[in-house]
């Protein structure tokens, strides 16, 4: 056992938190840039320019969300058995994990690819924004395999501990993504620029390179997971096992996308202002997640090895002391907020006083309860790494369809505050989930789920598991 794996698996949890847990938020502060990079150069080229990409991203991230329950599976299988210190079969969940989502991101980015124009259609867009939705769209499904690639890799290097590598990756994709966007969207010289699809096509770029790169060093061998060739022979037996434990985890983020396609829809009824006020809001919030996802990740982690290592006990540890962290990070980071709302919304749009107003109040009645999102995003992290992924797809659909939206819409529609509603429906969603997914890990029944066990089928766990949270 290597010093890392003492720490992860023997020592202070404390220091085995913040080895894992800061790399990955550096990871998600680079990877929003990808966002930002596109946001500023799009719009210098205009509102509907801004919105073929906007519209274009809820439908983009349904299609992957569809996906990627089966690297979830991936991430957790190899997560448990290196803590059970079965190398080969780290190697091997690697191997079938990585054909096993490529495969799949063939068949929905193909699928997404012929569909885009429908979809479109079916959200009613403008004219003046069809046509460069629709390239970017096109693209976006075009470059799905090597997100879906990359992806994997990340969160199989991740389930090992391994968090350097993908840094490094990553810094270098976001700089090239950097200077390929004005490239392709304005052009240089004699080349002409695309326009919108430049933008996609500069990410379809720079993600193919970094897909390139996690397969060779898998190749390799020298980071902790050893492939060859013949480890992609698919083994059925696997692929339908990793099914019944992923299917779960699509359906957890695809009711995540729908609740965001849907909140849109809610918003847009009541006019600009209100739509420019939650986009703001929505930013300050993704911004606020990225040290909690960093965290919730870190658990993932420690609380997959574990488990295979056979100590349930400290995984609850692990999992009480981030939730803590989150509780009192957000918490603080709220009360931050609080204050400096109006500057915030400033940042973002600096010459609409109404907007700023607005915003500022969005942020204001939602920030309180941020520690609760820090609490939420660590259990349910934890129910994933344990394989208890019928758990964390019960507390999505629980969040976003008996909770958050009923909410925002009885609130908003049906009382007097307007489209105040939907900020309240926020901090709601917020307490609520959080004292929820707190109690039904505080109960215990996850911890005793191991995938790990040589006697054990992983679709049979996952339907005891089913009957079992339906009994409840």
């Amino acid at each position: 056992m290597n010093a890392t794996q003492q720490l992860f698996l023997h020592g202070s949890i404390s220091k085995a938190l913040l080895k894992l847990g800061i790399p990955i938020i550096l990871i998600n502060v680079l990877q929003s840039a990808y966002q930002l990079t596109d946001a500023f150069w799009v719009g210098r080229l205009g509102a509907a320019q801004v919105a073929a990409v906007s519209i274009s991203m809820p439908v983009t991230f349904l299609v992957i969300a569809i996906g990627a329950g089966l690297a979830m599976a991936g991430a957790i299988l190899s997560a448990q058995y290196m803590g059970a210190g079965q190398q080969d079969k780290v190697n091997h969940v690697a191997a079938q994990t990585m054909l096993m989502v490529t495969l799949t991101a063939i068949v929905l980015g193909g699928i997404g690819y012929m569909l885009s124009p429908y979809f479109l259609t079916l959200l009613g867009v403008e004219d003046a924004v069809y046509g460069d939705a629709l390239k970017f769209m096109h693209v976006s499904f075009i470059g799905v395999i090597f997100v879906f690639i990359y992806a994997m890799f990340q969160s199989l290097m991740r389930g090992i501990g391994q968090t350097k590598v993908p840094l490094i990756i990553v810094s270098v994709t976001v700089l090239l993504n950097f200077v390929l966007d004005p490239l392709f969207i304005f052009g240089y010289g004699s080349f002409q620029g695309l326009g919108v699809m430049g933008a996609a096509l500069a990410t379809l770029v720079t993600q193919s390179l970094a897909a390139l790169a996690g397969v060779i060093i898998f190749l390799r061998g020298r980071h902790g997971i050893q492939l060859q060739l013949k480890s992609f022979y698919p083994d059925w037996q696997y692929i339908k096992q990793a099914f019944f434990l992923g299917a779960p985890g699509s359906i957890e983020l695809s009711a995540r996308a729908f609740g965001l396609i849907i909140m849109s829809f809610l918003v847009a009824s009541f006019g600009t202002q209100t739509i420019a006020s939650y986009g703001v809001g929505s930013n300050v919030l993704q911004m606020v997640m990225i040290p909690a996802m960093g965290l919730s990740m870190a658990v993932s982690t420690l609380v997959g090895q574990n488990m295979g290592a056979g100590n349930p006990k400290r995984a609850a540890q692990i999992t009480q002391l981030a939730s803590l962290w989150g509780l009192l990070g957000l918490s603080f980071v709220g009360g931050v907020a609080y204050y400096f709302a109006e500057h915030l919304v400033a940042f973002f749009i600096p010459d609409d006083g109404a907007v700023i107003a607005k915003g500022a109040k969005f942020i204001r009645i939602m920030c309180l309860t941020w520690g609760g999102i820090g609490v939420q995003l660590c259990v349910v992290a934890a129910f994933r790494a344990s394989g208890n992924m019928l758990n964390a797809m019960l507390v999505a659909l629980l969040s976003q369809g008996v909770v958050q939206f009923p909410a925002a819409y009885i609130l908003s529609k049906h009382t007097q505050l307007g489209d105040h509603g939907i900020w309240y429906s926020f901090a709601i969603t917020n307490v609520v989930i959080a004292l929820i997914t707190y109690a039904w890990f505080a109960q215990g029944s996850w911890q005793k789920t191991i995938l790990t066990k040589e006697d054990k089928d992983i679709a049979k766990i996952s339907q005891e598991a089913f009957i079992e949270e339906g009994s409840h």
